[in-house]
């Protein structure tokens, strides 16, 4: 799978994805994460603007996941409650991952390709989203607490540093 930045061109076939994404969701009893529209075009685009929004291209040339990496400080990441940080090694985060479906592993591709730019990546995601907890798990991310969002809900925090791999 080849991972690029996404193209505002792109936007189109990124939409889907997240729609998808939000349907197995609430498959799996994750009713209120990404609720409310969210994310919505704008904030993809002002990703894609931004260089954060990335793609993963599979061999028939479609999109098959797509995710917000972005290097340096999470405000949101600087409280952390029942638990820490290992360390405070600079970091890369991962936002907003979405998948087709049509493959496993995408969490695992997608750190592989962040890791070859920076040493210590962190996501975090919702205590009902089991399967992504599951997969950050099987993907060598270690669980360290709780942090709260923006919009004031809780989320769990991971993070997965080089020297782990």
């Amino acid at each position: 799978m080849e991972i690029r930045r996404a193209y505002r061109s792109d936007i189109d076939a990124i939409m889907p994805i997240y729609e998808s994404a939000k349907a197995f969701m609430r498959a799996c009893g994750n009713s209120t994460q990404w609720a409310d529209g969210y994310p919505d075009r704008a904030t993809i685009l002002a990703d894609i603007d931004a260089g954060y929004c990335h793609v993963g291209i599979d061999n028939e040339g479609n999109i098959a996941m797509v995710f917000a990496f972005i290097i340096g400080e999470d405000p949101t990441y600087a409280t952390i409650e029942d638990g820490q940080w290992p360390d405070n090694s600079p970091y890369g985060t991962i936002h907003r991952m979405a998948s087709s479906g049509a493959y496993s592993g995408m969490l695992r591709a997608c750190t592989e390709y962040c890791l070859g730019k920076i040493d210590t990546l962190r996501l975090d995601t919702h205590a009902d989203n089991i399967p992504m907890q599951k997969a950050a798990l099987a993907a060598g991310y270690v669980r360290c607490g709780i942090i709260i969002c923006r919009d004031g809900t809780p989320r769990i925090a991971y993070q997965l540093s080089q020297a782990s791999v």
